[in-house]
């Protein structure tokens, strides 16, 4: 509290970002959904030819190569791609965009994205938790046939690793016409198969897609992400970008960026190693007792059996292995484990079965 912050900062529950490790610190970090995977070789390409020189002039407000890049990877018009400083700060210009202040609440599910009530608290729009079902599984019925001032979903959802399917997001896209419903698809490259909610925005003019380069590309400490939607829905995102801060994305953000999202190539290989891997750490969690969610992400969420996981997280974090824990009603019982290297996941099960077979159940 301070006599120099206005009401609203006095007020506020900022968003708590995951446990980042101090300068020199060794640990395996499997706690913020980070890519175990370095960016593409072409972003080195471009660091090894960018002209310093550059950094004296402003970027390219509309961040062209970023846009057309998105363009011809997801068969849509550069029009229909907003570019800016991470996904974070797209969906922040989405809620102050596309939703109202004091108005008709903006559905989610109570159990999501820990970002989308700040978000909602920072920019007084109202915000109504719609529960997930057994299972955390979201039933689409839950978000028709009732009065809303828009929508916002993550999917796959954050921390629960689940996802609908297109199937679903169309019967909520089509039961609310005249509102947005954002679909936030910050882990969606990660899907076996893979789809995404782009096949529906000529049926559903009203969704709008966001996405990071922070998961899939390797790229977190970037900061680049966008949105795809009908060309109406991100004239809109520009003019509150333009309210707000015209330059949001650099010049070698811009560049790397584009470089990485047209190297389709590395995308899969990284991607289908996650994949691969995250099927080999969810059996080797289930054989040490713990009950694991069908995980379409780059993230597992896990529940040790036979230990209380706030117990198991913080020793974990004494032997230098990062995972996330969160102390809130229901999922206070599991652990989120990002899907790292086969060995950063080995060291981790290694861990593991030692505390259990120590005894360290909490």
């Amino acid at each position: 509290m301070s006599k120099f912050w206005n009401e609203k900062i006095n007020n506020i529950t900022p968003y708590i970002a995951g446990e980042q490790p101090k300068a020199g610190q060794r640990v395996i970090k499997l706690n913020t959904n980070e890519n175990p995977y370095p960016p593409s070789p072409k972003c080195r390409e471009v660091l090894d030819n960018f002209d310093i020189d550059e950094l004296r002039l402003y970027p390219d407000t509309s961040a062209t190569a970023v846009r057309e890049a998105v363009a011809v990877k997801d068969g849509v018009l550069p029009s229909q791609v907003f570019v800016g400083n991470g996904s974070d700060e797209v969906l922040a210009l989405c809620w102050q965009t596309f939703f109202e202040k004091k108005s008709k609440p903006v559905l989610t599910p109570d159990i999501g994205y820990s970002f989308y009530p700040v978000y909602s608290d920072f920019y007084d729009v109202n915000i109504e938790y719609v529960p997930l079902g057994e299972g955390f599984v979201l039933n689409p019925d839950d978000y028709t046939g009732r009065e809303c001032g828009g929508i916002a979903i993550a999917n796959p959802n954050a921390p629960t690793s689940l996802s609908i399917g297109l199937d679903a997001i169309k019967k909520i896209a089509s039961a609310n016409p005249e509102k947005v419903v954002l679909i936030d698809e910050a882990y969606a490259a990660f899907k076996d198969p893979y789809e995404t909610a782009v096949s529906l925005l000529s049926e559903c003019p009203n969704i709008v897609v966001v996405r990071t380069l922070s998961k899939s590309y390797g790229l977190a400490g970037l900061r680049v992400g966008y949105a795809i939607a009908s060309a109406e829905l991100i004239e809109g995102l520009l003019r509150a970008r333009d309210s707000f801060n015209s330059y949001p994305v650099d010049r070698l953000a811009q560049k790397i960026a584009a470089a990485a999202i047209s190297d389709s190539s590395y995308y899969e290989e990284c991607r289908q190693k996650v994949i691969k891997t995250r099927g080999t750490l969810k059996a080797n969690l289930e054989n040490l007792g713990f009950e694991v969610l069908p995980s379409s992400s780059n993230f597992l969420f896990a529940k040790p059996l036979w230990a209380r996981a706030e117990n198991l997280y913080k020793i974990l974090r004494g032997k230098g292995i990062l995972v996330r824990y969160f102390n809130k009603p229901v999922i206070g019982q599991y652990l989120r484990i990002t899907v790292g290297t086969d060995e950063e996941c080995g060291a981790l099960c290694a861990a593991i079965r030692e505390v259990k077979e120590n005894g360290q159940n909490g």
